[in-house]
């Protein structure tokens, strides 16, 4: 183990340091142990870049994630878009009810008001996450598995 130095909190920096390194050599995007009631959970935030192949300007429909059928705006535009759904908490996004399962949701879907979009878990509580307005899912912005932020973009529903 690395050096056992506390660092603000008492968390130890160097099971800290370790863990990140081990995140980085597995290519895991999660890890969380415990140890003599100190319970650690690190994580890192997967970027993936997908080639979406287009015919006379029109985008290809995607199954992996994340996936976007809008015109490329910037982070901050999407954020704007009045049917932009932002995350209400800290967790882990799921898109479908469980493993093998379809998504919730494609892009491309109609949706009512309230039907789940996704399933946010936060504190081993599995949260659905409703939609907020009918419409049709034009772009989800988020990979199953993926940690979020409060306020982070997970969808557009137009």
């Amino acid at each position: 183990m690395a050096k056992d130095t506390k660092g603000k909190g008492g968390v130890e920096q160097g099971l800290i340091r370790e863990l990140a390194g081990l995140l980085e050599e597995t290519g895991l995007s999660e890890i969380e142990i415990e140890r003599e009631g100190l319970r650690v959970r690190v994580s890192r935030q997967m970027t993936v870049q997908q080639a979406v192949p287009t015919i006379a300007g029109v985008a290809a429909p995607v199954a992996a994630a994340p996936t976007a059928a809008v015109p490329a705006a910037s982070a901050t535009d999407l954020s704007k878009h009045p049917g932009a759904l932002k995350s209400p908490m800290v967790g882990t996004v799921y898109l479908a009810p469980g493993p093998g399962d379809p998504a919730f949701v494609e892009p491309g879907a109609k949706v009512t008001q309230g039907q789940t979009i996704l399933i946010i878990e936060a504190m081993k509580t599995m949260n659905h996450i409703p939609a907020p307005k009918a419409g049709v899912v034009t772009a989800i912005l988020v990979g199953n598995g993926q940690p979020v932020e409060f306020g982070e973009l997970l969808a557009i529903i137009e």
